[in-house]
This record gives C-alpha cells, sequence and structure tokens, in this order.
C-alpha cells in the first residue's frame, strides 16, 4: 500500500451532484448517482461529525454564452437546456444540501481543479498545506470524479474514491474507472470500510489523549 490515510488531512470532495444529473427524468440524469445516494449521505454526515471539511463542486452552463463548447459538442442536448447557472437543475440536490460553512466550487469543466479555486481552497481549510488527501464521492464517476481524481494526483495529493460512492453511467465504465484509481492514481475503499476508518483514527485519537491527561 502507496500510503496511509489519516482523516485529519482529508477532505471530501462531492463531485456534481445536482439536481440534473440525479433526478429521475433529469436532462444529465445518472441513475446510479441516485442508487447510491444513501452511501453518500452516510459519508458526508460522518465527515460533518469528525470535521472533515467538505467541498462541493457545482457543474454549470451559461445562456448567454457557450462556455464549454466540446462538451455540448459531444452531449447537443446541452446547448439548449441543463446544468444552467441560476436555475433549479444546476442546485446541488437536498439531500445532500451544503452547510452555510461548506464550501461550493462552480465549475465549467469535468476536472473541478482547472481554473477555479479549488486547489486554494484545498489548501487553506484545514490550516495552510496541512490537506494532503482528497476524498472523492459523487457523479459521473468515469467523467468529472475521475478527472478530478487524477488532477488531483498530479498536484500531489493522495486521492481515495469511494467504490459505492461514485455514480457512474453504467457498470462497464465504473469498473474500469476503480481498476485504474487503485493501480495509477490512489487507493479504493467502499463506504463502511471508509466511514470505519475514520471512527477507527477518531478512537485512537481520543484513547491518546487520555493517556497523555
Amino acid at each position: 500500500m502507496p500510503w496511509t490515510f489519516d482523516a485529519n488531512k482529508a477532505v471530501l470532495l462531492v463531485i456534481d451532484m445536482q439536481n440534473d444529473f440525479v433526478n429521475e427524468g433529469a436532462p444529465m440524469e445518472v441513475p446510479m448517482a441516485r442508487e447510491l445516494l444513501p452511501n453518500m449521505q452516510r459519508i458526508v454526515q460522518r465527515c460533518r461529525e469528525e470535521n472533515i471539511p467538505i467541498i462541493y463542486s457545482q457543474h454549470t452552463l451559461w445562456d448567454h454564452t457557450e462556455i464549454s463548447a466540446l462538451e455540448t459538442a459531444y452531449n447537443p442536448k446541452l446547448q439548449t437546456t441543463g446544468l444552467r447557472k441560476g436555475t433549479y437543475g444546476v442546485q446541488i440536490i437536498d439531500a445532500l444540501a451544503p452547510q452555510p460553512n461548506e464550501t461550493v466550487i462552480e465549475k465549467h469543466r469535468y476536472d473541478a481543479f482547472h481554473n477555479t479555486s479549488l486547489e486554494t481552497v484545498i489548501n487553506n481549510i484545514r490550516g495552510m498545506n496541512t490537506v494532503d488527501t482528497v476524498i472523492i464521492i459523487g457523479t459521473v464517476t468515469n467523467i468529472c470524479c475521475e478527472s478530478t481524481a487524477r488532477s488531483a494526483f498530479m498536484r500531489d495529493y493522495k486521492v481515495l474514491m469511494v467504490s459505492d460512492a461514485n455514480g457512474g453511467l453504467d457498470e462497464e465504465s465504473q469498473k474500469a474507472t476503480l481498476t485504474i484509481i487503485k493501480k495509477v492514481f490512489g487507493r479504493v475503499m467502499n463506504t463502511e470500510e471508509l466511514i470505519e476508518e475514520i471512527s477507527k483514527q477518531n478512537v485512537e485519537a481520543k484513547q491518546g489523549e487520555e493517556t497523555i491527561a
């Protein structure tokens, strides 16, 4: 195992869990994202309990100008509908709604680091240069989640993807992304493993405090 996970040096990235991706019948519907929502909720709740910062990405397109022309060329329906700034569809779903103290990063590319403040936020959110690990959940597994994971790796962050809390387009692409992340770019855990690891570290920290006292 190339590195160990330290919850005290981690942030949670919730990628693009927006109404236009998650809701039934939405323009960019990803059914798997909806199916795995309970796992995402468990992770978000646990991170809040343990004061692990949560950062949301929000994929946004504009009506007044073409902000992501290649993306809409591959997905022509996005030329006229979906993910529009200021609409209900672009908002984070209510089930994972950011709290007032949590950060939302607007992005126009699959990679949540590209031309956004994400790296600056990560490098300061727990104290300057404290964070070394990003936990990734959300959708779409093999597009925005994978693009962000690879970009995090290139910035020397440890990447932890949660296998049953990233919603893909299909099982084949889901498996392919998790396989390549595990082999080259990071670690893969399931929801239960992640929560157990966070809980274990919390217990060990409290025991250490009691020993010192």
